[in-house]
Order: C-alpha cells, then sequence, then structure tokens
C-alpha cells in the first residue's frame, strides 16, 4: 500500500513535467488550423494542476501531448527531466508506461474482467509478481473490496471510476492523467471521486494533470491552467496547502 512519507515537500523541487512553448497545427481546405499556440508549462513531482477552458479551446489536444499520445508542430514536452515529445512512438510509449498513468471519463473498463481483474491487468503486463495481492489491496483502499468478483456491468459509475482509480494508483506512477474524472458521475459520487484523488495524490506523491468542466475539482488543485482557443488566458498562482 501506499507510503505516506512519499509526499514529503520535497518532492515539490522536482520538475516533473514540462510543456516549452507548446504548439499544434493541422491542416485543413482553407488552411493550417491552429490548436495551441506557445503553451508553457511546469508541473513539480507530487503537485496538481487543472486545465479548464471551454468546448474546443485545446484542452483534451493538449492533455494529449503532454502524455505522448501525439507530437507537438512545435515547441517540446520533458517527462521527469529528460525529452519526452522528440522520442519515437514506441519509446514514448514505454516511457509513458514507466511513470504514469490514465483516468478518463468512461472508465474504461475490460467488461468481461472483474474489479480484481481490472485492477490487476496492468500489474500483470508489468510481471508482478504480487498483481493479486497488490489489486485486493487497492480496491479495499477505495472502498470496493466486497466488489472484487464484480463485473463493470453490475458495478455504478461511481464504483466503475474507483476501480479505475485503484487500477491507475497500483502501477505507482509518479504522474496521473484524468480526463473528466467526474464528467459522467452524478454529485455524491463527484465529491466521493473527487476524495479520493486528493487522499491518494497525498499518500502516494503522484502529480495530478486534471482536465476538468467541474470547478470544484478544479479548485481543489495547486494551480489552475484556462486555455481559451488555443491559449492560456489565465492561470492561477500556485495554492499553498500543507501536505500531511
Amino acid at each position: 500500500m501506499p507510503d505516506s512519507s512519499a509526499s514529503d515537500t520535497s518532492l515539490h523541487e522536482q520538475v516533473l513535467l514540462e510543456a516549452r512553448h507548446l504548439g499544434k497545427r493541422v491542416s485543413a481546405p482553407d488552411g493550417d488550423l491552429i490548436l495551441l499556440q506557445d503553451i508553457d508549462l511546469r508541473l513539480a513531482a507530487g503537485a496538481s494542476l487543472a486545465i479548464t477552458g471551454p468546448s474546443g479551446s485545446g484542452k483534451s489536444t493538449l492533455l494529449g501531448l503532454l502524455a505522448g499520445l501525439d507530437t507537438p508542430s512545435s515547441g517540446e514536452v520533458w517527462l521527469g527531466g529528460k525529452p519526452f515529445s522528440a522520442l519515437t512512438e514506441d519509446a514514448r510509449a514505454r516511457r509513458r508506461g514507466e511513470l504514469c498513468a490514465f483516468v478518463f471519463q468512461d472508465f474504461h473498463l475490460v467488461g468481461d474482467l472483474s474489479a480484481l481483474e481490472n485492477v490487476m491487468l496492468p500489474l500483470e503486463l508489468q510481471r508482478a509478481p504480487d498483481a493479486a495481492q497488490r489489486a485486493r489491496a487497492w480496491l479495499d483502499r477505495v472502498g470496493l473490496g466486497h466488489r472484487t468478483g464484480h463485473f463493470p456491468a453490475t458495478l455504478s459509475g461511481g464504483e466503475q471510476q474507483r476501480v479505475a482509480l485503484a487500477r491507475a494508483f497500483a502501477v505507482a506512477p509518479q504522474l496521473l492523467f484524468a480526463d473528466e474524472p467526474t464528467g459522467s458521475l452524478d454529485h455524491a459520487n463527484s465529491a466521493r471521486v473527487r476524495d479520493l484523488l486528493f487522499e491518494l495524490n497525498r499518500e502516494t506523491g503522484a502529480a495530478l494533470i486534471l482536465v476538468t468542466h467541474d470547478a470544484p475539482l478544479a479548485e481543489r488543485c495547486e494551480r489552475h491552467l484556462c486555455l481559451d482557443e488555443g491559449r492560456i488566458r489565465e492561470q492561477s498562482a500556485p495554492v499553498r496547502r500543507p501536505r500531511p
């Protein structure tokens, strides 16, 4: 299980992710379409960043570039102190697998696997010898130890998202990308997932990058970046919160 000592404030002195003059454009019939322009950001280890903005502002494009799922037209991304966006697709995938995990709005659970098997899956891909034990421990941590044998179709949306959180944190990522993690949940489940995200952020020291329309979720992040038409229009100062 996670060790709370991993969230020591010294983690914040390390730059985990950096975007330098990041831009993205695509060809269109009437000329190039600019999706992102001159984005600069830095994320420290253990920190949290919310990315908000209206639909079409470039949030998902930016998340894809930061995660190495796409490549920029200009600028560069560094991950873990090393060049990232300049790597080949296979090399980016390997690096991403070593350092990152993902949570999505639609959960992305495997329908014919139980909750336990879904959490075990990335651990088995890493050939972890204690995959089942670790998966059970993480399902206990998110309050689903009694649902290990249940399949996604028999779980509520909030339960499915908690399984997704257990699956993401089970691989001990240094950075978690979350794309609208509360977007398909009701108020009560949204609040529970918000609490879990930041509890696990503190306990494990994993940094968070959240793309969201959920204002209460964005407000809990230490930094808040607002995109509009592919540019940073607003960026709040870091929120200084005591870390246990």
